[in-house]
């Protein structure tokens, strides 16, 4: 592999992220805050190790980027990303350790949405959002941005955006990735823009809605609130962010065919009406469950119980109820719901809805098989057959997944926390959801994990937002052999 190549592309992430830190600093010195400091701090330096990189490991443009170095670049960019964009935290006096800065930064740009704040209200509002603003570009991938933004690296590209697009067939909405990057990132800001106006509209303060806006749409859940979106206590805000929760976890190709005035582009794609089929089916279920013993009131019932539904099928991880307290059929669906995630193309994280229903229509072959063995059949998705190729590729996906998941749920207890919290925190984490069981419940957080606990959720979280084989090929020793 071309080594120098490969890091004189992290450089140029680099130096993106950089510049990103610009708005965040802004609103501190607009706010007269002392978080402009740690953030010009992280901007010099993350600025001077870009300049160096782009700098020292330039090379002559390449025409093509192989499958090995896509997704070294993607997995690499990643974990450089991560230790760069914790530096504005482990600058301030808000992080005790570099640990907790670097989980507090994955978390954000995995938009998984775990933290380890005790105090986010007490956060300066500079840092406050920059932790929303890297879930932001974390949510479609800074990878996926850098190829519509930086022309000079949309040679290859296509490696990159496979590697780093969170789905088992990867859209190509236009023949060049991108002329695809740049659709999608349109789509996304505009989608974006929106929900920050009917909030604001709705009584948010600008600042809260920018925010909450900017962690919406990535599917993150990171708020500017220690109760989350439970501190507004509002119907108007719970009903807003239930639809955009939902709008982001719907394939973003169909929002840009909606645009483009095909509405019905939603109802032909199988998987959305799998996806909405399911979200209503398990919010009618949970609301019915928790009405009388929990809310007296349907209306109540129903606001709670689908915004809860929504919240961890979609990933995004908001919370406005304590579903701990819930009976235990509600807790179990919900627990269930960590592992379906959304759609495929979406910002959400997850198993998907399409692997699920490829596993479902596979299975469904099979018995149908065992009835008629002489029968040729395939497995359909929107009228056309999945090759095996894509099939086998699910099948690996889904026993590395739960294998991974029961691997690192051990390890997890390992270090001394109890069954419980185990289980929800590795769900929550390679799901890229946030909050989970026992110690990491919806009205805790992460503080309590032990130190190797919290690595190895950070593993986990990039396991979840690199949808496991960019990440986990990395061990494999025929990877690295020439």
């Amino acid at each position: 592999m071309r080594w120098k190549y490969i890091f004189y592309i992290i450089g140029i992430l680099s130096l993106f992220l950089g510049l990103a830190m610009i708005f965040p600093l802004l609103w501190g010195l607009y706010e007269k805050e002392q978080s402009f400091i740690p953030l010009a701090k992280a901007m010099g330096i993350t600025l001077c190790v870009g300049l160096l990189l782009y700098r020292f490991c330039k090379s002559p443009k390449t025409e093509y980027i192989t499958q090995r170095e896509g997704m070294a670049i993607v997995a690499l960019s990643w974990t450089a990303i991560g230790l760069l964009g914790a530096l504005p935290f482990y600058l301030d006096d808000s992080f005790i350790n570099f640990t907790d800065a670097f989980f507090e930064s994955v978390s954000g740009f995995t938009t998984t949405g775990a933290s380890i704040l005790t105090g986010i209200e007490s956060l300066p509002k500079g840092l406050l959002l920059w932790r929303s603003v890297i879930q932001w570009l974390g949510g479609m991938g800074i990878i996926v941005l850098s190829l519509a933004i930086l022309p000079f690296l949309g040679v290859g590209g296509m490696q990159l955006y496979k590697a780093e697009v969170p789905t088992p067939v990867p859209d190509k909405l236009k023949p060049r990735i991108r002329e695809t990057s740049v659709i999608l990132w349109k789509v996304y800001a505009l989608i974006t823009l929106a929900e920050v106006l009917l909030l604001w509209l709705g009584g948010m303060s600008l600042f809260d809605a920018l925010n909450h806006a900017f962690t919406t749409m990535p599917t993150g859940g990171f708020s500017t609130k220690n109760a989350s979106v439970a501190h507004f206590n509002s119907a108007y805000f719970d009903w807003v962010i239930l639809v955009f929760m939902v709008l982001a976890g719907i394939n973003f190709s169909l929002h840009y065919q909606m645009l483009r005035g095909k509405p019905l582009a939603f109802w032909r794609d199988s998987e959305c009406r799998f996806f909405i089929a399911t979200i209503v089916g398990l919010s009618l279920v949970v609301s019915f469950n928790i009405y009388g013993s929990v809310y007296h009131s349907i209306v109540q019932a129903i606001r709670y119980g689908s915004f809860q539904v929504v919240s961890i099928v979609t990933t995004t991880g908001f919370a406005t109820a304590d579903y701990e307290q819930w009976p235990a059929m509600s807790q179990l669906i919900l627990l269930l719901c960590m592992f379906l995630g959304a759609s495929a193309g979406s910002t959400g994280g997850g198993m998907k809805c399409l692997r699920i229903m490829l596993c479902c229509k596979y299975c469904y072959r099979e018995l149908f098989a065992i009835i008629h063995p002489r029968a040729v059949s395939h497995v359909k998705i929107n009228g056309k057959t999945v090759p095996d190729d894509v099939m086998r590729s699910v099948l690996v996906f889904l026993a590395l997944y739960m294998g991974l998941f029961a691997l690192c749920s051990v390890l997890l207890a390992g270090t001394g926390v109890d069954f419980v919290t185990a289980f929800g925190a590795v769900a929550a984490a390679i799901g890229n959801i946030g909050p989970g069981f026992g110690m990491v419940g919806p009205v805790e957080n992460y503080a309590q994990i032990p130190v190797m606990g919290k690595w190895l959720l950070i593993w986990c979280m990039l396991l979840g937002r690199l949808e496991i084989y960019t990440v986990i090929i990395l061990v494999v020793p025929e990877f690295w052999k020439k």
